[in-house]
């Protein structure tokens, strides 16, 4: 088959959950198919990784999102209001993609085109009115339910007030517009429910998240000390809000009755707000070349996690490696997981904190969820199997 993928991000280096999955899925499916990519550029940083991808993907093309001064934008976002769009989808358009992608659909026929994340959906107006492929839209998250949540982890009125309006506003159009496209993909079944109750007319189909368990093998407890692991972005709205309210309303508790454990806050471009929790046994890496270090010396991976969407990587890295976890219900949202099997839930600081215990000195609970977490991931999360999974959501739509 012919696939173009199209996106706002390079997959590679796949350093955060969507570029994790967008690098594996499509490094798979290149294996046995002709796969394209088309890539939005935010940085000229980011023209470097697109050498990578070209090693294993027929065909790469790039476009620079053009960032000016929001008041520039002023026509634009009223038109997009006017017309029903989201005017912040404005700020993730780039017209010289939207040509690129025209072009490659004019030079080459495509079997399948897919777009990933509901906010790139608009580029589908760039294919020539003679295209005759499988429109496939991936939804990583659910845009207009992600926001919704930032409002409760947002600190900054103006950006609450963003944040609502965008949601508000992805409500209304993100499952409308999304009829467009023969196919939809969510990540969880949670996510597909959504989607239809805001749209029953939807095909949709749930192509989950995964690992790499061939890479990710369990890992020793040899050089395991009783420490803490949380790993994200820590650019990220629901991730800052998740490592601060850690640090202050469950951390102090887990030391009250385990003494001075330590906790590592691993993930890029660490906030302001989260580089000031550096200390007092707190560690605050920014990006790093590998988490497999930070696992090693880690007992368990912490998901504190109150706000966010779609379902978390850094999880089933946590299982495939065998390391446990402890979760909010937030945080492993969408994943096929048992509490007390696969993980432990907790949802109030106080249930946090005595699951951190429970995990840190019940040895054979945490042998059991360490070796049942193993077995999920395996058999049900390993990226082959969603590959595959992927591949026949495609041979059905183009069919």
């Amino acid at each position: 088959m012919r696939i173009l993928f199209i996106t706002d991000y390079p997959p590679y280096p796949p350093i955060s959950g969507d570029r994790i999955r967008v690098y594996s899925i499509i490094r798979r499916l290149a294996k046995q198919h002709q796969v394209s990519v088309a890539v939005a550029l935010w940085t000229p940083d980011e023209a470097e990784s697109i050498s990578h991808l070209r090693q294993f993907c027929y065909r790469a093309e790039t476009a620079s999102i053009r960032w000016r001064h929001p008041l520039n934008y002023l026509p634009d976002l009223i038109r997009y209001a006017l017309e029903g769009k989201p005017p912040e989808l404005r700020f993730l358009y780039s017209k010289d993609l939207a040509d690129k992608v025209r072009q490659m659909f004019l030079s080459e026929d495509f079997d399948i085109m897919h777009v990933e994340q509901s906010r790139m959906a608009l580029y589908l107006e760039a294919l020539p009115r003679s295209t005759n492929c499988a429109r496939i839209l991936a939804f990583q998250n659910v845009a207009s339910s992600q926001y919704a949540r930032l409002l409760h982890v947002e600190r900054k009125l103006i950006t609450k007030m963003r944040a609502l309006l965008h949601s508000l506003m992805m409500r209304r159009w993100e499952p409308r517009y999304a009829e467009r496209f023969d196919r939809c993909i969510a990540v969880s079944e949670a996510d597909r429910r959504l989607l239809l109750a805001a749209n029953p007319r939807l095909r949709i189909d749930v192509v989950p998240n995964g690992v790499d368990t061939q890479l990710y093998q369990p890992l020793s407890l040899e050089e395991t000390r009783p420490a803490l692991l949380f790993i994200g972005t820590m650019s990220y709205a629901p991730c800052v809000d998740a490592a601060i309210y850690f640090c202050k309303q469950i951390l102090p508790r887990i030391r009250s009755a385990l003494g001075q454990i330590g906790l590592w806050i691993v993930g890029a471009n660490p906030t302001p707000g989260v580089s000031a929790l550096r200390g007092d046994g707190v560690h605050v890496t920014g990006r790093v070349d590998s988490v497999i270090p930070y696992y090693k010396r880690s007992a368990i991976s912490i998901v504190p996690l109150r706000a966010g969407g779609g379902t978390r990587l850094k999880i089933l890295e946590s299982m495939a490696l065998g390391r446990p976890v402890v979760s909010t219900s937030i945080g492993c949202e969408g994943l096929d997981v048992v509490n007390g099997e696969h993980l432990l839930v907790a949802d109030s600081p106080e249930q946090f904190a005595e699951q951190a215990v429970r995990l840190l000195t019940d040895q054979t609970l945490y042998n059991l969820i360490r070796t049942n977490a193993r077995q999920l991931v395996t058999a049900r999360y390993d990226w082959d199997v969603i590959a595959r999974k992927l591949l026949d959501v495609y041979h059905e739509a183009a069919s």
